[in-house]
């Protein structure tokens, strides 16, 4: 496909996703999905455009203001779009095939059209950034908002504040994990090669496999027939840290599609019970489908109006109760790269209340001598450290418990072992950021 219909392509792309509130990937599926002529690699450069355009938005804003100094910043909407991309595309040097002929093609301003060899030659130029302070010239540089920079640098200082930014803007590998109860990693990896894919095992997960190569996974019948679930490395540790005993009662609170309670069900050998409860019916209803195709027999999905519904039932039942609690999802920026964008200082504060009246109304589910574990998928101490310790200031029941220090994988993971606290960051471990906490309510005496 011509560099001018490609172009046209990832901007109409684009307009769509800034329009919406639902994540990135899941309006790039649904594109293409709608668009079956576009080749792989016709799809490859608009995703790849896409995504990059998104990761470093501010940058690329920045360099095109920087660039219409003299032509004008009077812009349509769908030229800013356009040139956002051509700025993209110029600071990773990917703008040779762009020339003024082809622009013209996809601008329709006509004081933009009359400069845009002037301004194809500003947004080549190399991009010097001028900040009035360090927190603004991270913001640019690695394209984050100021807000969440400054929470950043608040919490962990600005080298690692720095160093969290640039790994978050990276792609996440493409990461399985094994079903045991289909197969063995070895076998898995062993019949992935077979179908010509590479693979090699994740360095902290016992049951992951990284595929070097991205391709459409769903489409393979090794899928189909329930060996794997695409599942990020730091997410498969969690399930392994709960260590679930086989004839153990575990609650999955917070259910949601369930990669975490497939998991589960295969940590426990499909023995026990695994109860899966959300509010959300449309993901229950997905992890109906993918029980079924992971042979899981030990899990009931359960839709629920509010935690509440289950106490009368199950007061003081579980050994387990797993809170995957909603949050901002800041760690997992690889993917959604738009989250930046979306998430604001009132969307965590509005989060973090919905967290601590979630574990609220979990304690009761608890049995004595049982577990309440808590995690999140975001780097915000708003939504981890600070709901936990408020949590243990109201209910003395409960004590921090380490999450199986002893066992080796905890060991391994470095940086993660040396409080009562289990964190994962995508520049530290390579994962994507997670929080985890355990909490062992009392025996009654």
């Amino acid at each position: 496909m011509h560099i001018s219909s490609l172009l046209g392509h990832t901007q109409e792309l684009l307009g769509v996703i800034f329009k919406s509130n639902r994540p990135a990937d899941s309006l790039i599926d649904t594109y293409f999905r709608s668009r079956k002529y576009l080749g792989s690699h016709d799809r490859r450069f608009i995703a790849e455009t896409t995504y990059g355009t998104l990761r470093h938005l501010r940058k690329c804003e920045y360099h095109l203001t920087t660039a219409l100094a003299g032509v004008g910043d009077n812009l349509q909407n769908d030229d800013k779009i356009v040139l956002l991309i051509v700025a993209y595309l110029s600071f990773e040097g990917k703008i040779l095939e762009i020339t003024p002929e082809i622009l013209l093609t996809r601008l329709t301003s006509t004081q933009t059209r009359e400069n845009v060899a002037l301004l194809l030659t500003n947004l080549v130029k190399p991009i010097t950034i001028s900040a009035e302070s360090v927190i603004q010239r991270i913001g640019i540089e690695y394209s984050f908002p100021d807000w969440m920079v400054e929470r950043f640098i608040q919490q962990y200082g600005e080298s690692e504040a720095e160093k969290i930014c640039s790994s978050l803007n990276e792609q996440a590998p493409l990461t399985l994990r094994v079903n045991t109860l289909k197969a063995s990693v070895e076998q898995c990896q062993e019949e992935l090669r077979k179908q010509g894919i590479e693979t090699t095992r994740t360095s902290l997960s016992p049951v992951g496999l990284n595929i070097t190569k991205r391709i459409n996974v769903f489409s393979l019948p090794v899928f189909r027939d329930g060996w794997f679930e695409v599942q990020d490395e730091g997410s498969q540790l969690l399930p392994i840290l709960l260590d679930p005993k086989p004839n153990a009662k575990v609650l999955d609170v917070c259910a949601g599609a369930g990669g975490k309670t497939l998991e589960l069900a295969a940590l426990m050998k499909n023995r026990g019970e695994i109860f899966a409860t959300d509010i959300n019916r449309f993901r229950l209803e997905e992890l109906r489908k993918r029980t079924k195709r992971a042979g899981v027999q030990n899990v009931r999905v359960q839709e629920i109006e509010t935690i509440e519904d289950l106490v009368d039932r199950y007061k003081d039942f579980f050994d387990i109760v797993f809170v995957d609690a909603p949050c901002s999802g800041l760690g997992t920026i690889r993917r959604n790269p738009g989250m930046k964008w979306m998430v604001t200082e009132q969307t965590v504060k509005e989060v973090s209340e919905k967290q601590k009246v979630i574990l609220h109304s979990s304690v009761p589910l608890v049995k004595p001598g049982g577990r309440l574990v808590y995690a999140t998928c975001t780097l915000l101490r708003q939504e981890n450290e600070e709901v936990i310790e408020e949590f243990l200031m109201l209910y003395p029941e409960f004590t921090i418990v380490k999450l199986n220090a002893d066992i080796p994988l905890v060991q391994s993971v470095e940086g993660t072992s040396t409080d009562l606290f289990f964190k994962l960051f995508p520049h530290i471990q390579r994962t994507d950021g997670f929080f985890c906490a355990a909490l062992k309510k009392q025996m009654i005496r």
